[in-house]
């Protein structure tokens, strides 16, 4: 399938991490030109933009701090005079919790960074859409939203927001030629999944087994579903929540 992205600019927040490498890789190899944005590590985001130059790709890092509005519009004005408007964004940064327990300081810093900060970074991009008269907003959600588990309120509650906000963009921004979707992935099979504390192999191997397809997601599963919201092969699918979890919602 011809995505009809070669050439247009994509920006993806979090790329350092392996869902937003994912998801640049899978874009460069479209021939997207990849603005990977980056907060907390420098090393993963240049090293990815090594990786997608070596295959031929373009991309450049621009440091983010979504708790910033001065350094998200100092992000995105770095990234149109380098590789021009954004055309396409992935929403996928975020601040995970350090504490189970909710504070004033952890709902603050958790809703700032996770929800605010991210439609910061749609609002940046929007005027150069609405202009070109096309764009695609795909957010980075989690099955979380709907199958909540004993943690801390904040990232959950923003992953929340921010698909209600999905609804409004798409109800407002679509007359523009924007369609703004999400993608909600289940328990994804990264480096944090197998390394954080209360999960590691264990756990993996027993969602894998209350899964339908015997597996949990991984990256690429999700960068091949976002591809196709953020391309032009997506003409009219506007507004939507997409799982990518296997099926493990029809088992709980």
């Amino acid at each position: 399938m011809d995505l009809g992205i070669d050439g247009r600019v994509v920006l993806v927040t979090g790329a350092s991490g392996a869902i937003g490498g994912a998801v640049s890789k899978t874009f460069a190899a479209e021939g997207a030109r990849v603005a990977a944005g980056w907060h907390g590590n420098e090393a993963g985001a240049r090293s990815l933009i090594d990786s997608i130059t070596q295959s031929g790709g373009k991309a450049m890092a621009v440091r983010i701090d979504q708790r910033d509005q001065e350094s998200v519009a100092a992000a995105v004005g770095q990234v149109e005079r380098e590789f021009g408007e954004v055309a396409i964004l992935v929403a996928n940064a975020v601040s995970w919790p350090t504490t189970m327990t909710d504070t004033w300081e952890s709902l603050t810093d958790g809703l700032t960074a996770n929800a605010a900060g991210t439609m910061a970074v749609i609002e940046a991009v929007l005027p150069g859409m609405r202009q070109a008269g096309w764009g695609r907003v795909v957010l980075i959600s989690t099955d979380i939203v709907e199958q909540p588990m004993a943690a801390g309120v904040a990232y959950p509650a923003a992953k929340g927001a921010l698909e209600t906000a999905t609804k409004v963009l798409a109800v407002r921004e679509a007359r523009h030629g924007i369609l703004t979707n999400v993608v909600r992935p289940g328990f994804t099979l990264t480096e944090r999944a197998l390394t954080t504390p209360g999960f590691g192999q264990e756990a993996v191997d027993a969602e894998a087994a209350k899964t339908p397809t015997r597996r949990i997601c991984t990256p690429r599963d999700v960068a091949s579903a976002v591809a196709y919201f953020g391309s032009a092969a997506n003409g009219h699918a506007n507004g939507e929540v997409l799982s990518v979890a296997g099926g493990r919602h029809l088992t709980r």
